[in-house]
């Protein structure tokens, strides 16, 4: 399949069933500004991309939502387990974006999509959650080119500072996605852009 542009991306997940059960799991959950985004967006472009047939695994599925009202990360841990009840064989991580810069030690996001946009990569910062309809919402801060031509360059946020792109750096040294999908070109911060 050719990707294109955000509708092929959307069309892509509305046709896989196993995503479409874990949208409406968390969907089910009620969470405020919520979205699964990262490698559950991103491995799916690739697999296709690369012409798998199987799925490539994925460490986790990152559920994220923001919600100040409740920064407790023992709220996190009950939202997976309500998860595992409804989907027992995913791995689930749930973060509340809202208490998530006291982890990482920056300036507080104002929302789940602001958290998205400092993903280290550009083709990680991509989410996906499901309207009042069932609709699939494809939120991509920095755009869908980078995933789809097989790019992984920082984010903006991530070249701000010798420390961050020393994390980026570091992301994909460990990550090592050339060795799963080997059509990936791997930008370093001194050559990003």
């Amino acid at each position: 399949m050719i990707i294109k542009n955000d509708k092929d991306i959307i069309q892509l997940i509305k046709e896989d069933e196993w995503m479409m059960d874990i949208l409406r799991a968390v969907k089910s959950l009620n969470l405020p500004d919520w979205w699964v985004c990262a490698g559950f967006v991103r491995s799916k472009i690739w697999d296709t991309l690369h012409g798998f047939k199987e799925r490539t695994p994925i460490p986790d599925i990152d559920v994220i939502y923001f919600d100040d009202t409740n920064m407790d990360e023992l709220e996190e841990k009950k939202l997976e387990m309500r998860l595992r009840n409804i989907l027992p064989n995913i791995p689930w991580s749930v973060k509340n974006e809202a208490r998530m810069h006291i982890v990482n030690n920056i300036s507080p996001y104002s929302s789940s999509v602001d958290a998205i946009s400092k993903f280290p990569e550009t083709a990680t910062s991509l989410g996906v959650k499901l309207d009042e309809k069932d609709d699939i919402i494809l939120v991509a801060p920095w755009g869908v080119d980078d995933v789809i031509n097989l790019e992984v360059k920082p984010t903006p946020y991530f070249k701000e500072s010798k420390e961050l792109s020393q994390i980026y750096e570091e992301r994909i040294t460990k990550k090592n996605w050339k060795d799963i999908w080997y059509k990936v070109k791997v930008f370093h911060i001194e050559n990003s852009y």
